[in-house]
């Protein structure tokens, strides 16, 4: 029999109005229940409200309803939206996890009436299911009441689920998780991904900058692809840019256009790409790579909403969305000055943060099938190949490796095995041998076996010289950055060390 009794429950806006002296003819849903209850041994609340107005609410209620502050927990619950049924339900469920539920020592209840609809719902799914609990509401006119169902989800409804076709089942547990159909290329099964495209979905909505960061080959470019076809922009054109990949010195002829005459060699004038996408979306990838004058100019265009192309003194009034992406990271390039922060904060409207493929569960299987698929309709009809299949060591090799490159090295790598392998199952070792082993630079050493003539003093100093070196290169050679970036109380420490290594520059600045 259970010996301790816990309360689990969303703090709504009641709750938080009757604690600020907002609802005077009540206390809210959480403190009638705890008034009118046996007492609780354990109240856990959750909110997605500001923490601070949340944390005044606990402590008021520990007071009204006689609980100490070890009694009354508080966790903040990160949402998509309060009535995003999905977002509910996986947060929720993390938590009550994190709780250790559920325990045979512990009676739950969870309150029904703080809290949307969905939120709702979900309680009483749990409850029902997962995480076996009482269900209570509270109201004005009825004050407190227990809740209880004449039939029992799992009893009623599972039986039904199961007898559905094992086809029916495999495709519901392995196929993507469907979306808007904007989004279809964007394959995942992982809830890190089905975050994002939500986000994109609801940012597709607004005609503002977005912001996408991941690393490199996460997909930037479908995203901006999939946000510019969701948009009222759907039917202009959309015109992908390289920024990584453009001059300094045509970078600003390329974006923004010139006139006959603008520079050696400019016979005849162009557009620019800004031009190009009037009326429609302007994808900047790698936008985190363009040099600081093109960044002054850009900032212009998104402040003014015109360019003026180089040679020419009359600005031209262009309509454009501006959907940028980076792998670097734009906070530290913010603060080491290599990028602006008022253009930063100019395109960070709508972010979105892309997850790199080690981190979305499930995901690596379901996009080596598509991609198989591909490369065999691919080959198709060719005399030399054969149609390949992944055999289960494979498929376990491709699941632990983490992909540096991404979603992008799995298909080349897919690609590689396919045509290597000689028999129609591609085995672990045909992937093995596909893989690029990428050497990391300045940590190679760090592998080398012990035995004779190992030197771990050599070792930690190539590991401080690389260190070094990459924090001097962030930021812009600036010794008191760069200390702060290695954790130096000063630049004159990092002076002391870069002496020691021999990395000593007279080029860089204090």
């Amino acid at each position: 029999m259970a010996g301790k009794k816990w309360l689990i429950s969303w703090i709504g806006n009641a709750d938080h109005l009757a604690s600020e002296g907002g609802s005077a003819s009540s206390d809210g849903p959480i403190a009638t229940a705890l008034t009118n209850s046996p007492k609780f041994d354990r109240v856990c609340l959750l909110t997605n409200y500001a923490h601070e107005r949340s944390a005044a609410y606990c402590a008021w209620l520990e007071q009204r309803c006689s609980y100490t502050s070890a009694a009354v927990d508080l966790q903040e619950i990160s949402l998509s939206s309060p009535i995003d049924y999905a977002s509910i339900y996986e947060q929720v469920s993390k938590h009550l996890k994190n709780l250790g539920l559920p325990r045979s020592d512990v009676e739950l209840t969870f309150h029904l009436s703080p809290g949307t609809p969905a939120m709702a719902a979900i309680w009483i799914m749990l409850a029902k299911t997962r995480f076996p609990a009482k269900l209570i509401q509270t109201s004005k006119e009825q004050g407190l009441e227990s809740v209880d169902f004449p039939f029992d989800l799992a009893s009623d409804f599972l039986p039904e689920f199961l007898q559905r076709s094992a086809e029916r089942i495999e495709r519901l547990s392995q196929g993507p998780v469907e979306s808007a159909p904007q989004f279809s290329k964007i394959l995942h099964r992982s809830d890190a991904v089905r975050q994002q495209v939500h986000l994109a979905r609801r940012i597709a909505a607004h005609d503002v900058p977005v912001l996408i960061l991941g690393e490199t080959g996460t997909g930037k470019e479908l995203f901006a692809e999939a946000i510019c076809a969701a948009s009222e922009r759907a039917s202009k054109p959309f015109i992908a840019v390289n920024c990584g990949a453009l001059s300094p010195e045509l970078a600003n002829s390329e974006l923004f256009g010139h006139v006959i005459g603008a520079f050696t060699g400019a016979t005849k004038a162009r557009k620019g790409h800004f031009q190009e996408a009037q009326g429609g979306t302007l994808f900047l990838d790698e936008v985190g790579d363009l040099p600081p004058e093109t960044q002054v100019r850009l900032l212009r265009v998104l402040q003014a909403k015109e360019v003026t192309p180089l040679g020419d003194s009359k600005p031209v009034k262009v309509d454009v969305r501006i959907v940028a992406a980076t792998h670097r990271d734009l906070a530290a390039d913010v603060a080491s000055g290599r990028f602006r922060e008022d253009l930063f904060h100019r395109l960070a409207v709508g972010i979105l943060r892309l997850p790199p493929l080690r981190e979305r569960d499930g995901d690596v299987d379901l996009l080596a099938d598509a991609f198989l698929d591909k490369i065999n309709a691919d080959a198709k009809g060719k005399p030399e190949t054969q149609e390949k299949k992944l055999s289960t060591s494979a498929r376990k090799l491709l699941e632990q490796y983490p992909w540096p490159g991404n979603i992008r090295e799995l298909y080349h790598s897919l690609l590689r095995a396919a045509i290597w392998s000689t028999g129609p199952v591609i085995q672990a070792e045909d992937v093995q041998a596909a893989l690029l082993q990428v050497r990391q630079q300045g940590h190679d050493s760090i592998l080398k076996p012990l035995g004779q003539g190992f030197d771990l003093q050599g070792i930690l100093d190539d590991v401080s010289r690389d260190y070094i070196a990459k924090a001097l290169n962030r930021s812009g050679d600036r010794k008191t950055v760069a200390a702060k970036m290695l954790g130096f109380a000063n630049h004159q420490t990092l002076g002391n060390w870069m002496k020691k290594l021999g990395l000593e520059s007279s080029d860089t600045k204090d």
